[in-house]
């Protein structure tokens, strides 16, 4: 079974370790630095420059881009789903699940996206997946508006009450 684990920055080597986690995709401001955990192979890890913004970017910000999505894509179809992906952000709440819906539906295009925002919303009642993301993801996928309806469907995750790692796994269709 397919699973994407979603953690914040600062529980990635706990996460990693805990799930075999042996691919990585972060999703951090351009010079946020840390340290890849040794257990994430160094050539199965992407790391993306991007703030959690919904706008164009200005001021030195970078929006998440086509070219982002597009590289979150490729690296999911990449996966070895044999062990579990790790997914990461600054806290765990925008962009690493709008970038774990992308990549679920990157493998398995044939998921409802209806029941995959919902798995979401069950498994982590702070998620808010970052719109601009999800806006891309959408049209790079091709989805036809069902990603984002779906997102818009489970609304505003709760207030941020803390690190939450979750875990997104589906079965294969």
């Amino acid at each position: 079974m397919p699973t994407i684990i979603v953690s914040p920055l600062k529980t990635i080597a706990e996460m990693a370790a805990r799930h075999q986690a042996t691919e990585m995709i972060s999703l951090i401001a351009e010079k946020q630095d840390f340290h890849r955990p040794g257990i994430v192979q160094a050539s199965r890890h992407l790391k993306l420059a991007m703030n959690d913004i919904a706008f164009a970017g200005k001021d030195g910000l970078i929006a998440p881009q086509e070219s982002h999505v597009e590289a979150i894509i490729d690296f999911a179809r990449g996966w070895e789903q044999s062990a579990p992906l790790l997914v990461h952000c600054w806290m765990g709440v925008s962009r690493s699940p709008a970038a774990a819906l992308i990549a679920a539906l990157a493998v398995s295009p044939s998921l409802d996206d209806d029941a995959l925002a919902r798995q979401l919303r069950n498994a982590s009642p702070q998620a808010t997946p970052n719109t601009r993301l999800i806006e891309i993801g959408d049209l790079v996928l091709g989805r036809r508006g069902r990603l984002v309806s779906a997102v818009k469907a489970i609304g505003r995750g709760a207030d941020y009450v803390g690190d939450a790692p979750f875990s997104l796994l589906w079965e294969h269709n």
